[in-house]
């Protein structure tokens, strides 16, 4: 005899139906693509949101944005729903986490330090309530690898991959590494808004970098968080804008951790320009 599903299952397949029905089924893989739309495209935890900020105030300086703005400006395809993305005008900038999709003719492409990616991820799930205050981050490691949290994205190596194999070196791909941003970011602010046929005034570029400063977004989440799509339903004591800084693996991680990331990995850092500590030779497969 066939077992009735759990109602669990069922409240959640329900709730499904009625936000396909509404139109509040969030866009996701499913999103209608136009031609001529741009994508910040990422790996999670790796500056898309700091990119989004740069790109909002590159395209309009005197009125800048903030987190309660932000999904109404650049949105995530994981918050809005594709009835309610037809509408943007166009040409649409849209945020995205998903691994290739030929569709995506113009990327910006951000690609992070997977080790420093790990430790923002992990504070990222601590945030979320995925995992408790007692998961350490060894612990943690072999989930991240697998990429046992969200399996839809893929590990970092398959979505660095999977964009890097397929687009790199076209006009319509712009790579920017989060570690240069961060050390030029009026440079690489300059990159985009030359990429998206912006006003690339110095004066412009420096304005929008300002505006998108870490100690801004900082105070911007204190402020909105409870505005906000991605930090509304999280733990409050945690910050979602944290030290954006490059090498914190350097003095955070164990020599086990960042062993096990660079020998599941290390192939594709060395080709992403990211020198590996543990492995006298990159990895190949």
């Amino acid at each position: 005899m066939e077992q009735e599903p759990p109602m669990s299952n069922l409240k959640e397949q329900l709730a499904a139906y009625a936000r396909v029905i509404t139109k509040r089924q969030p866009a996701a893989r499913g999103l209608t693509v136009y031609p001529d739309d741009t994508f910040l495209v990422s790996f999670p935890r790796s500056g898309n949101t700091w990119t989004r900020f740069l790109v909002c105030n590159l395209i309009n300086p005197d009125d800048p944005v903030n987190f309660a703005q932000l999904e109404s400006r650049i949105p995530e395809i994981y918050y809005v729903s594709d009835w309610k993305l037809r509408a943007f005008p166009r040409p649409r900038v849209i945020k995205s986490h998903e691994c290739f999709d030929p569709r995506y003719k113009r990327i910006i492409y951000i690609v992070r330090d997977p080790r420093d990616v790990f430790i923002s991820y992990y504070e990222f799930q601590l945030k979320r309530r995925v995992i408790s205050d007692d998961c350490s981050l060894e612990e943690f490691l072999p989930r991240f690898l697998e990429s046992a949290i969200e399996p839809k994205t893929g590990t970092w190596r398959d979505h660095v991959v999977s964009w890097m194999a397929t687009r790199a070196g076209q006009n319509n791909f712009l790579l920017l590494r989060y570690e240069e941003m961060i050390a030029d970011t009026q440079r690489e602010a300059s990159k985009i808004a030359s990429f998206l046929g912006l006003d690339c005034h110095p004066d412009r570029i420096r304005r929008a970098v300002d505006l998108s400063s870490a100690d801004r977004m900082r105070k911007l989440e204190k402020e909105q968080s409870g505005q906000w799509a991605a930090t509304s339903k999280t733990r409050q004591d945690k910050p979602f804008v944290r030290k954006a800084a490059a090498g914190a693996w350097k003095s955070t991680l164990s020599e086990q951790c960042v062993a096990q990331i660079e020998s599941s990995w290390g192939d594709v850092m060395h080709s992403v320009g990211y020198e590996l500590a543990t492995a006298k030779e990159p990895v190949t497969r």
